[in-house]
């Protein structure tokens, strides 16, 4: 029985997240911004049909989507990973196997499924919608790039009602015929303008290349998107997503910051935040990096950025730990004298919490279980009752360096606080 792959994608999910709880807002453009509402970042169908562009500042637009009355929104991003976890517990419930890659899509592996994968498709589709108020489209295809491809078709072909099965169609080369060559999964910008240049404008005429001459040319990632155009399967399915190498926490701060105070409970509170995705994958990390950098953009005055490595002794996902080093590495680095723009904490050096390396002189941080279960404890807390329920001091209370949300939504379904009310009669 022939392979049968789904690519479930939710449609311009952030605006469709802000849509859930305010039923007014379907039918009218939507748009969502970055951090410090610096610049557009997800539009809805109606936003993107006003011409509204991806990565727009908000300052230059803000007067066309006043006038037009688009709803604009700071980002939520406690409401959208809340809700991308529903649509992963829908999918992982109905589906076979299912590997999330990445906050709004997912492969699902349908071969065999009864009724037919289309059929099951478009059940799933409701479900999903009716359970979690989230749209989605479905492509289907004999490999993962395939699906990726009849996913885009789906999207953008009313007709489709939001389902298309490619090794259905009556004519599979047309959808290729119809996709740039830059639009295929795989094939990055650089490549892309190679091709052209050589004549190879779509999908189809990357198919039909030669495997020696994409394999000389494109390494072994080029010749797999080939063999797979060609319906051959050569990504692996997983379960889930692959463990990161690296964990970043970064933000920009919502005005510029001159004193070390501010600075060092930013860098305590992107260390919490890095800790936490490192447990969550069930890893630790043997190397902190701190970086801090001034605003680039703000000509005439003085610039400065710098990055500080901290090695530990063992790896370890104690967020004390990784507070202690991270701050270290920032008061190295910190210099009087600048309006900082940003800085972050980069964990690296990941490996299973199961199989680290020990050094012989010293007992790993939570040996015999002295730290373990305290984490376990605080991320509990902090999963039931919402983010910083249970906090370090620290990242302090309330700092001023926090970044600006002005257009924020309530965190609905995370913050008791914020649950929406509803008025009787």
């Amino acid at each position: 029985m022939p392979a049968a792959y789904a690519l479930i994608d939710c449609n311009n999910f952030y605006a469709s997240c802000e849509r859930v709880f305010r039923p007014e807002l379907r039918g009218r453009p939507v748009v969502v911004l970055s951090n410090n509402d610096g610049c557009v970042i997800a539009r809805s169908a109606e936003a993107k049909e006003l011409g509204v562009g991806m990565g727009t500042p908000y300052f230059k637009c803000r007067t066309m989507l006043e006038r037009q009355g688009v709803a604009v929104f700071s980002s939520n991003y406690a409401l959208y990973g809340d809700l991308s976890a529903r649509v992963m517990r829908v999918l992982g419930r109905f589906c076979p196997s299912v590997e999330i890659y990445s906050i709004d899509e997912a492969f699902a592996d349908l071969s065999g499924v009864p009724g037919g994968a289309a059929a099951f498709s478009r059940r799933l589709r409701a479900t999903v919608e009716a359970w979690t108020g989230i749209p989605v489209s479905i492509g289907l295809g004999p490999t993962k790039t395939l699906a990726k491809l009849a996913n885009r078709f789906a999207k953008k072909q009313p007709r489709c009602r939001g389902v298309f099965d490619l090794a259905a169609s009556p004519d599979p080369d047309r959808v290729l015929r119809w996709t740039d060559v830059g639009e295929v999964w795989g094939i990055g910008p650089r490549h892309a303008k190679r091709l052209r240049k050589l004549g190879v404008r779509t999908a189809l005429d990357f198919r039909e290349l030669k495997r020696e001459w994409v394999r000389r040319k494109m390494t072994v990632t080029g010749l797999h998107t080939l063999l797979e155009l060609r319906g051959l399967p050569c990504l692996d399915f997983a379960s889930g997503p692959p463990s990161k190498k690296t964990i970043v926490s970064s933000r920009s701060f919502g005005h510029p910051v001159t004193r070390l105070e501010d600075l060092m409970e930013a860098t305590a509170q992107y260390a919490t935040r890095a800790a936490e995705k490192l447990r969550r994958q069930r890893s630790v990390a043997g190397h902190v990096l701190v970086h801090l950098e001034t605003n680039r953009f703000r000509l005439g005055e003085p610039q400065y950025n710098n990055a500080a490595p901290v090695p530990l002794a063992v790896a370890t996902a104690h967020t004390p730990d990784l507070i202690r080093a991270a701050q270290a590495g920032l008061k190295r680095i910190f210099r009087d004298g600048y309006a900082y723009k940003k800085c972050g904490v980069m964990l690296s050096g990941l490996e299973s919490e199961d199989g680290r390396w020990l050094s012989l002189l010293d007992l790993p941080p939570d040996a015999h279980g002295r730290h373990a279960p305290l984490m376990r404890a605080v991320d509990a807390c902090n999963s039931r009752w919402g983010r910083d329920t249970v906090k370090f001091a620290a990242s302090g209370l309330n700092g001023t360096w926090r970044m600006r949300r002005e257009l924020c939504s309530p965190r609905y379904t995370t913050a008791w606080e914020e649950l929406l009310t509803v008025k009787a009669g």
